[in-house]
């Protein structure tokens, strides 16, 4: 190796080493960076030819820059619902811009979770880059097309109200009643005939609205007893007259409720009541199950030769609630959640896995996109086809270990003295072959 030959090489090292402390210095600036993978530098030798056994001309050295995607970070917690950590494989889509479905904009993929809405309720994290999934239909259904994604908006939702399905009630009809022989379907409404016992329950309509159902009993024989169900409202919301249902219910000798419909082939706890709501009320047609109890128990409408009373009714649907805030998942389900206790999933957020990840290129956002080594993406439900879960209220910590970095910043100032050494001193022993040649 030649004098020239050494210089060579000197400069090959300071260049190297000057690579070297530029990754160490990345990875010291990103060690808060939430979802950073920090980057090292790898060497290799640089011969220029091989001259003969043992011998080789001018050498130096490469320096190589790879990363560490596949690293799992440390995630923590921070109580903020749209802050997002991934456990396992897998990357959050993004895009430069709140993309509307269809759209086909430029995908980019990161795991920096730190998602907030901005001043249209489209979730996006710090580096600006906006969060994509699957809109989900009233039922929580996907799109046909998987590639349909959006931009997730969280302030883009209205109110929500339930209809009543199933009304529960729990009461004593008292059986020593005298039994009215001369009953005839509609008497109790009609006011032919006076109940033993009625009451009346508020249901929830289409619209969030409360209706008044009426259910009053009169007994009609030996552990028998007709019930009528007529609404209580505006008479024009409804087709027809009242009642709107009617039937007759049995009970066992010891009291407990033998079925609820006599007319069913089979015993029955329940019965289904059909509200005709007439077109000029705007509401959606309603079926109520009306719940009476177990056939053969006494944890619902009983016969006891006590006074006949109401215990308990209770009703499912609700009033029209608003939106109290967003919740997510490990499936990545985002469910929005209403002040009436009701809750609706809107979104589903897919993660985006590779066959090398480390293949991936970099991009400004501690973002990356996809490249001829890292494969193309493969977008799929999380905790399914290889991708992770997702943690809500959480974030995934940087990679970067402080120690190992100020480790290599020693190691790496010192190889570039070094370097720098050599070059002096080939310089040095120019200077002397000089002189001799002046002599």
């Amino acid at each position: 190796m030649s004098l020239f030959g050494a210089l060579t090489t000197g400069v090959s090292g300071l260049d190297a080493f000057s690579q070297a402390l530029s990754v160490t210095s990345s990875n010291i600036a990103n060690v808060n960076t939430t979802g950073y993978k920090d980057s090292e530098t790898d060497f290799s030798t640089m011969l220029a030819s091989a001259v003969g056994s043992g011998n080789a001309a001018s050498g130096g050295v490469i320096a190589t820059t790879s990363q560490d995607v596949t690293q799992q970070g440390l995630p923590y917690t921070t109580g903020t619902a749209t802050d997002m950590a991934i456990s396992g494989n897998g990357f959050f889509v993004v895009s430069q811009t709140p993309a509307a479905a269809g759209s086909n904009a430029a995908q980019l993929y990161t795991r920096a979770g730190d998602f907030t809405p901005d001043a249209n309720g489209d979730l996006q994290n710090s580096a600006g880059l906006y969060l994509m999934g699957w809109p989900l239909d009233s039922s929580g259904n996907p799109p046909a097309d998987l590639n349909d994604l959006t931009a997730v908006n969280v302030n883009d939702l209205s109110g929500k109200a339930e209809a009543t399905t199933t009304m529960t009630l729990q009461a004593n009809l008292q059986s020593s009643s005298a039994v009215d022989s001369t009953y005839t379907p509609g008497d109790m409404t009609n006011g032919t005939a006076t109940p033993d016992f009625q009451n009346t329950v508020n249901v929830y309509d289409s619209q969030g609205g409360t209706q008044p159902l009426q259910v009053s009993y009169i007994k009609t024989g030996a552990n028998t007893w007709a019930y009528e169900v007529s609404y209580q409202g505006n008479s024009s919301n409804i087709t027809g007259s009242n009642p709107i249902a009617e039937g007759t219910m049995s009970f066992n000798t010891d009291g407990t409720l033998a079925t609820a419909d006599t007319s069913a082939a089979a015993p029955t706890g329940s019965v289904a009541i059909t509200i005709p709501w007439s077109a000029s009320s705007g509401l959606a047609s309603q079926t109520v199950s009306l719940n009476m109890g177990t056939v053969g128990s006494s944890d619902g409408v009983t016969q006891f030769d006590s006074a006949s009373t109401l215990t308990s009714a209770s009703v499912d649907g609700a009033l029209l609630g608003s939106v109290t805030g967003v919740s997510i998942d490990s499936s990545g389900y985002v469910t929005a959640n209403y002040s009436n206790g009701l809750s609706q999933k809107i979104y589903k957020l897919p993660l985006a896995t590779f066959a090398n990840p480390d293949g991936l290129s970099a991009v400004s956002g501690n973002a990356y996109e996809v490249s001829d080594q890292s494969g193309a993406a493969t977008v799929s439900q999380a905790d399914t086809g290889g991708a992770g879960t997702i943690q809500s209220s959480a974030l995934e910590g940087s990679t970067v270990d402080l120690a190992t970095e100020f480790t290599n910043l020693i190691t790496t100032q010192r190889a570039y003295e070094a370097s720098a050494r050599i070059i002096t001193t080939a310089s040095d022993m120019l200077d002397e072959l000089m002189q001799i040649n002046a002599t």
